[in-house]
């Protein structure tokens, strides 16, 4: 069912199995890759939320649990949050689905004091939880997770490029609200965001 979201917040959005035939060739997508600075405010369908989730950061080889975006060390330390106007959820790859973690439109907190970007219909937060390290200081930690978000963010540009979506990678938020919106523990640490929406005609 490609659907789109109801208007109450549910506690768990199922998602659609991931569409593999969508979407524009890698060189063709990387052609047209680019950030955009305004959103169409229409609200994103179930399919393209589906499919964005995957691409970041989903599931692609069911067997050995491994994901679309590699991770040092396989520690798959990054998180995915999709904050949009009817609540902050984390994506849940083994379930493939969206689980509630606060109720409200909490977009502002991530655009912070550029207003523009809180109008995309849908923000992905990467999250590192540095303690899914099996080794390394804090600091060497934090390194390797910047490489892993950056990779993630990356999943997010290029997914977006090929379904005709728009986005940028962005790293100024307000940490301190989010970190007690998302329900943070010490080890996880806010490390990227990118809006997403329709282009903006």
């Amino acid at each position: 069912m490609i659907g789109t979201l109801a208007a109450q917040t549910p506690e768990t959005i199922l998602l659609n199995p991931p569409d593999l035939s969508r979407g524009l060739a890698v060189m063709k997508a990387l052609s047209l890759r680019a950030s955009a600075t305004e959103f169409d405010t229409a609200t994103l369908n179930l399919r393209d939320i589906s499919d964005l989730m995957w691409a970041a950061n989903g599931i692609n080889r069911p067997a050995s649990g491994k994901r679309t975006a590699p991770s040092a060390m396989n520690s798959q330390d990054i998180d995915v949050y999709a904050v949009m106007r009817s609540g902050a959820y984390l994506y849940d790859a083994k379930k493939h689905c969206l689980d509630l973690i606060a109720r409200g439109d909490h977009r502002a907190w991530v655009a912070g004091r550029q207003e523009n970007f809180a109008k995309a219909p849908l923000i992905c937060v990467l999250v590192a939880d540095i303690s899914r390290f099996q080794r390394g200081n804090d600091s060497a930690k934090l390194i390797m997770a910047a490489y892993d978000a950056g990779i993630v963010s990356q999943n997010i540009d290029i997914f977006c490029s090929s379904a005709g979506l728009a986005t940028r990678p962005r790293a100024s938020m307000d940490q301190q609200k989010l970190r007690e919106i998302l329900k943070l523990t010490n080890s996880q640490r806010l490390m990227l965001n990118n809006p997403v929406g329709y282009k903006k005609e």
